[in-house]
């Protein structure tokens, strides 16, 4: 495997991190809408918003992308670090990207004095939860949810 560089997303980066976008939907059998892909694009170039992206570049190919949130918590003074998407082209798998975005994603949470980076999988995502047993612990909780129209 080359060299990967793990950056900042940039605004010229937006075809390229939607080819990427497009495929983890497919990954997740699910349709976000073209506006609401736009917004989540402009949140993360927004200084007041609390999103940011990275991604994975391997010999100048984009090949994986780490998106995060910080929010508040009333367990803690500092925000914590929701990683809300993580993932890595079918093709550059198994080559430690994925590892690294989470790794560099730790970097940033800790730089910003986050005690905490969290994440959920799909129950089965299990080559990513065979990386995510090596790479984080299990809270024991599960999560519910309600959509609501």
């Amino acid at each position: 495997m080359q060299s990967v560089e793990i950056k900042s997303i940039e605004r010229r980066d937006f075809d390229i991190w939607l080819s990427l976008w497009e495929g983890y939907q497919r990954f997740y059998k699910v349709d976000i809408p073209k506006t609401v892909t736009r917004d989540t694009w402009e949140r993360f170039f927004d200084p007041d918003e609390p999103m940011q992206a990275a991604l994975a570049v391997v010999s100048g190919r984009p090949c994986g992308f780490a998106h995060t949130v910080y929010h508040r918590s009333t367990w803690t003074s500092a925000d914590y670090c929701y990683l809300q998407d993580l993932f890595v082209a079918p093709d550059a798998r198994g080559h430690g990207i994925g590892r690294m975005l989470i790794e560099h994603v730790y970097a940033e949470a800790k730089r910003r004095k986050a005690p905490r980076v969290h994440w959920l999988t799909h129950e089965t995502n299990y080559p990513g939860r065979l990386l995510y047993d090596t790479v984080g612990e299990r809270s024991g909780f599960i999560q519910y949810r309600k959509v609501l129209p």
